[in-house]
């Protein structure tokens, strides 16, 4: 299958999936191999990768030697804050520098605050960061974080947690259609068809932790998503067939076929 190119680094995965809410770091780890994924992100004020000496860290589990971390600023409301969280991720993790950014709107529903956001992803482009940034689905908004210098735009499906899945597909497209960086579904996917429409959509990957994680499988969802993922993609690069809502077509040609007066008069 082709790969998922994002800051010049290819990944055979389009499966990036988040490391919290699971019971414990074993869990999180046989997950993270039933998805295949390659890319973990860290949530950097609530997982210790070493900030906390003498606590059980992610590290352990998820060492840097077999998976790209992706240090997030989870929990961040303004750009200030994600921009100092991000500078600890680098000097945690020896001059890291790709990082997922999402500034928050307020505590309730996570929505993003893009102006916030936009502020941040500037400043941290300029120091080298390469971001893969949390949006709404706002196709503006998308494009002037592009612009910004961003290597992946991430619009939300619905609400983080949500579980809703797509609500507006057609702001995604617009999104997609449009982008020059690597689009990818960040946030509200529920299930394995979630994720299968973001593909099928043309995103170049979806993003997930609380789906997995809150399943009552979560190693089993992590493998259905696996699946979910790699047949959308297929299906994208396929193209799915015209829909037609007016009238029906039958799947074999009927071109040629003997008609009953016709089988009649040559059995005579």
């Amino acid at each position: 299958m082709d790969k998922l190119v994002i800051g010049e680094r290819p990944f055979r995965s389009r499966l990036i999936v988040g490391t919290g809410k699971y019971k414990d770091f074993e869990q999180t780890r046989a997950a993270i191999d039933a998805g295949g994924a390659e890319i973990v992100t860290v949530a950097i004020r609530r997982t210790n990768i070493g900030q906390s000496a003498g606590e059980p860290s992610l590290l352990d589990y998820v060492p840097p030697s077999q998976f790209t971390l992706l240090p997030n600023t989870a929990g961040c409301y303004t750009a200030r804050d994600a921009v100092r969280t991000l500078r600890l991720a680098r000097e945690l993790l020896d001059g890291h520098d790709l990082v997922k950014l999402e500034v928050l709107g307020d505590p309730e529903t996570l929505y993003p605050n893009v102006i916030e956001t936009l502020s941040a992803a500037e400043t941290l482009v300029k120091e080298g960061f390469k971001v893969m940034v949390y949006t709404s689905d706002d196709p503006i908004v998308a494009k002037q974080l592009e612009d910004a210098g961003c290597v992946a735009i991430m619009p939300l499906a619905s609400l983080i947690g949500s579980g809703m899945g797509i609500l507006n597909p057609w702001n995604l497209q617009i999104i997609i259609d449009n982008a020059d960086v690597p689009v990818v579904v960040d946030a509200g996917v529920g299930t394995a068809s979630d994720a299968a429409i973001a593909m099928e959509l043309g995103c170049d990957a979806v993003l997930m932790n609380t789906a997995i994680a809150a399943a009552q499988d979560p190693v089993l969802m992590a493998s259905a998503m696996r699946k979910a993922i790699e047949a959308g993609r297929e299906a994208y690069l396929a193209g799915r067939m015209p829909k037609k809502s007016y009238r029906a077509a039958p799947s074999s040609p009927t071109a040629g076929i003997i008609g009953p007066s016709e089988a009649g008069d040559k059995a005579a």
